[in-house]
């Protein structure tokens, strides 16, 4: 992991996934691409018919607050002792992410949590997991910082997802401090034990400690977050999407759960 995608935009999670993202570029001794994705482009909304003067407005303060927004992260970043790089591109927030995470290693959103109109969307959150290629920090707003050498805890059901969210958090769980495995029953259809995830740490050096709590009338996110809290981890890595992305957010679900719930940074592969 050398390259890392930060989401930029006004709302009140950027303050925390832009410490998250020094952080982790710092840990990782790599490099920060700064993303500014704004749907709204004068050029393509002005074009002299009647009515499109109101769009245009829409357009043009957006480019003020654009401008704005640079200029305040631009000159945050110049004092910091990382190698960065800020883009801006009229494109949706989802795409633009999706899209540039072909050539990233970690990107970092916020988390669904806040309180305020402008919390980061689970919508955002579900599109680009499900699309991007690259793992996703999913920052609590009211934590500023990202420990990649504090202890870490694996979310593992044996699933294909967590086998994914496993495999690309390896370069961040070699410099984890302990990696603690944690199984809560939930589907019984899957194969792979937590034996076959510590085993496959071990042979990336990384030495892992299992967790089998016997099962309780708790939820599985009040599981993962009591054993979360239990060991001090920093993080969680944990699969995104075991059922089906419509069934996750329009009844509930672990992910959407801990997406609105976790008072860690949670590292998600889907």
């Amino acid at each position: 992991m050398k390259s890392v995608l930060l989401y930029i935009a006004d709302d009140e999670g950027l303050e925390a996934r832009l410490q998250a993202a020094l952080d982790l570029t710092r840990s990782l001794g790599g490099h920060l691409h700064c993303l500014r994705a704004n749907p709204y482009s004068s050029q393509v909304a002005f074009d002299g018919v009647t009515g499109m003067s109101v769009m245009y407005d829409v357009s043009e303060m957006t480019r003020e607050l654009d401008k704005k927004l640079r200029a305040e992260i631009e000159k945050r970043l110049a004092g910091e002792d990382v190698s960065w790089d800020y883009r801006e591109e009229y494109i949706d927030p989802s795409r633009g992410l999706s899209k540039n995470s072909a050539l990233v290693d970690l990107i970092v959103l916020s988390s669904a949590g806040g309180e305020k109109e402008n919390a980061l969307p689970l919508g955002l959150l579900g599109d680009v997991l499900f699309n991007a290629t690259a793992p996703v920090v999913v920052q609590p707003d009211d934590v500023r910082k990202f420990d990649a050498c504090g202890p870490a805890l694996v979310a593992w059901n044996g699933s294909f997802e967590a086998g994914n969210a496993l495999r690309a958090a390896v370069p961040l769980l070699k410099m984890a401090s302990d990696v603690h495995i944690l199984t809560v029953e939930e589907d019984k259809d899957h194969d792979l034990p937590q034996l076959a995830a510590s085993e496959y740490l071990a042979c990336h050096g990384i030495k892992s400690e299992i967790h089998s709590p016997p099962a309780g009338k708790s939820s599985v996110e009040a599981a993962l977050l009591a054993e979360a809290k239990n060991v001090k981890a920093e993080y969680m890595v944990m699969g995104a999407y075991g059922h089906s992305r419509a069934r996750e957010f329009l009844f509930g679900g672990v992910t959407r759960n801990l997406f609105k719930k976790s008072p860690i940074p949670l590292v998600v592969s889907h």
